[in-house]
């Protein structure tokens, strides 16, 4: 299994482009199953969950074409569901990802029909599909969950008002989906508000469908008979551009991330420039200059557009090295502060309470073989081993594989002295 060795010490310094985001990636790509004719995408990241995602399609029936460009400039990927004849995703090809809950709202909008395995993904906690089943249920779908699967059946949805017990992103992204094939109006309150739905709606729209409010807390679809085809771009992924902006400020240095938006970067951004760091935006391009030494800030990790949970272990790492003490709790996942312990490993100093963490920064952290837990645990210890001073060994990279491309490529890029081994 690859592991990644990084000798830290290095200021980060240049310029990388920012790849389409995943999490806007993989609903968009299910949303290929609502039509009978050709989607195609541009920017779609190189990744390993971008990857069981087309397999997962395929599987299904639906044609796959992609077209495979260098790191960073995204792939084009063109899907035909014309073909789809199996609206079955089995345990063996979810099991590690959880996006893979959002075939079933548009494949029983579609086809009146779907069984999908209960998915896994990273080790962070209970992210339960119960509010997807609610709201589907409530559009008339009648719904069993048996021996690990969910089976979901209805000769045709039925518009609804639907209002979820809680914030969420995949939960509303299935649900707009398949309203738009419903019959009459949906409307989803305490709809999640996060760039990646908008993105979706965006395409959406494009292909035909009715919808209004996204980016809102209320979303109104307006169902049709029918979806097209349609090209749409992917968006920048925002954590990564997040992740790399941690980079160079925990190692002091100062780079330019090109194909990135700062628009849905505010919270992330401001708790940047609160360290201590000058960030200047650009149209489609991000400026960041680090000072010598960073300052602590303390964060709470709410649904957007307060500060997002996937940026929580990325401050974590800078925060361990920064001047004063930050308090950081996680109100999304109950399972989020793994990463600490291996942190802890590097010299760290930081105490875990319930969902709150207090990390005091030291002067320096020190290389030593960690272990990564999940995909932005990992990050963290990218960053972590960045700073430390020596050599840091990271095991189980197979978690960056599935959210960051061409992580190293890109950092050796700026700088660090970094690289895969066996």
């Amino acid at each position: 299994m690859d592991k990644l060795l990084i000798a830290g010490g290095v200021p980060l310094s240049g310029e990388v482009a920012i790849s389409g985001a995943k999490n806007a990636a993989l609903p968009l790509l299910c949303a290929a199953l609502l039509t009978r004719e050709a989607v195609t995408f541009t920017n779609v990241p190189h990744l390993n969950d971008i990857g069981t995602m087309l397999k997962l399609l395929a599987q299904m029936g639906v044609k796959v074409a992609r077209e495979a460009a260098r790191v960073g400039a995204g792939d084009t990927v063109t899907l035909d569901a014309s073909g789809l004849d199996n609206a079955v995703a089995p345990y063996e090809m979810v099991k590690t990802m959880r996006a893979s809950i959002l075939v079933l709202g548009p494949l029983v909008a579609r086809t009146g029909e779907a069984k999908v395995s209960l998915p896994g993904g990273c080790a962070i906690g209970a992210r339960p599909v119960d509010q997807h089943i609610k709201g589907l249920t409530a559009m008339g779908a009648e719904i069993a969950v048996e021996h690990g699967y969910v089976h979901a059946r209805a000769t045709r949805l039925k518009g609804a008002r639907l209002f979820t017990d809680m914030v969420t992103v995949t939960g509303t992204e299935n649900l707009m989906m398949a309203a738009c094939l419903a019959e009459g109006e949906t409307v989803i309150e305490n709809a999640a508000r996060e760039p990646e739905v908008v993105d979706l709606a965006n395409c959406l729209v494009a292909m035909g469908a009715r919808i209004s409010g996204a980016g809102g807390d209320v979303i109104r679809i307006q169902g049709v008979d029918a979806l097209h085809g349609a090209t749409h771009r992917i968006m920048p992924d925002r954590i990564e551009t997040g992740t790399y902006l941690c980079a160079a400020a925990a190692t002091g240095g100062e780079i330019r991330l090109t194909g990135a938006s700062a628009t849905s970067l505010d919270a992330v951004i401001d708790k940047l420039m609160d360290t201590g760091c000058e960030i200047i935006a650009e149209r489609d391009a991000i400026r960041l200059k680090a000072p010598r030494r960073l300052t602590a800030v303390s964060i709470r990790t709410a649904p957007y557009p307060a500060f997002p949970t996937d940026m929580q272990a990325q401050f974590m790492a800078i925060n361990a090295v920064a001047d004063g003490t930050a308090v950081m709790r996680e109100t999304i996942f109950e399972n989020r502060f793994m990463h600490a312990v291996e942190l802890i490993r590097l010299g760290a100093d930081i105490k875990i309470d319930g969902n709150t963490a207090f990390v005091k920064g030291v002067p320096k952290l020190d290389g030593a073989t960690v272990m990564a837990t999940d995909l932005r645990a990992s990050a963290s210890l990218v960053i972590a081993g960045l700073v430390a001073q020596g050599e840091t060994l990271i095991e189980r990279i197979y978690h960056l594989d599935r959210g960051y491309e061409g992580l190293e490529q890109k950092l050796a890029a700026l700088g660090a002295n970094i690289r895969r081994v066996k």
